[in-house]
């Protein structure tokens, strides 16, 4: 019966380690999708701090280290090699600890991350230009059309934030962002509309009021936060589920390495 047992936990640990290396090959890919990503709210967030670029290369050290992980583990639970059960449960104790971390430090500057958020948005709506200076002005402002559009939001707090705008403000029309235009269908395509559109209003003519304006009135702002709160059970069960994975990984090793009395490094593969 032990000797069935401890079968029983080597393969269960060879499949749960296997499952560990594809997704240290996700976690590797979403890193380097944060750095080369140019079409989305998360371009405009690395203007504000480094921090997003810092958390970007965390994450592809991390996904390498998983990959790294799940092979030791698949190749020490199927040979019976207690070396390798040794490392593989110090990388996941090492995994463990860094989330544990890594959350402990995003719960206590969940302030200041919005703080660089509202500062970052704040910037691109005020230097917005019908024609950018330089072409990553541009993509800033290409992606920040896509965030309004597809979000459905216009401007940080509200659609005022937009009055900070001094090219826009100097139009003696009523003239709103074309990415915030609720009337049409525009946003509803692939191409995000840009620039600055003129809407047909009875209004006195060379002044350019915010209220004659086409735009959604909800700030982007209040979408994220709606967001964060209709998905936070999710992202907290995702993230005890995988902690919870990990410490069963924790005990599968120990209790493998235990009943390994002798190893032959003859069976460990030759590359």
């Amino acid at each position: 019966m032990g000797a069935a047992c401890i079968k029983v936990t080597k393969y269960f640990l060879f499949l749960f380690n296997l499952l560990f290396f594809i997704l240290g090959a996700v976690i590797l890919g979403f890193g380097v999708w944060i750095l080369a990503d140019r079409s989305s709210f998360i371009s405009v967030l690395q203007t504000s701090s480094s921090w997003l670029q810092v958390a970007a290369y965390v994450f592809i050290g991390v996904g390498a280290v998983t990959m790294v992980m799940g092979f030791l583990g698949c190749i020490g639970a199927v040979n019976e090699v207690r070396c390798l059960l040794g490392l593989y449960f110090a990388f996941l104790l090492l995994i463990l600890i860094a989330q544990v971390a890594a959350g402990t430090l995003f719960y206590f500057n969940a302030g200041k991350l919005k703080q660089e958020m509202g500062s970052a948005v704040m910037n691109i709506i005020r230097n917005y230009k019908v024609n950018a200076s330089n072409s990553h002005e541009e993509s800033l402002q290409e992606a920040w059309d896509y965030v309004q559009a597809q979000v459905k939001c216009c401007g940080w707090a509200s659609f005022y934030n937009w009055t900070e705008n001094a090219e826009l403000m100097n139009y003696t029309e009523s003239t709103y962002p074309c990415s915030c235009n609720t009337t049409g269908e525009e946003n509803s395509q692939l191409i995000v509309k840009k620039g600055f559109c003129k809407a047909n209003t009875n209004s006195t003519y060379g002044e350019n009021v915010p209220e004659d304006w086409h735009v959604y009135r909800e700030g982007c702002m209040e979408k994220v936060q709606a967001w964060l709160q209709d998905n936070f059970s999710i992202l907290l069960g995702v993230c005890v589920g995988v902690a919870a994975i990990e410490l069963l990984g924790l005990l599968l090793s120990i209790c493998l390495c235990r009943h390994i009395h002798s190893e032959d490094y003859s069976k460990v593969p030759k590359y």
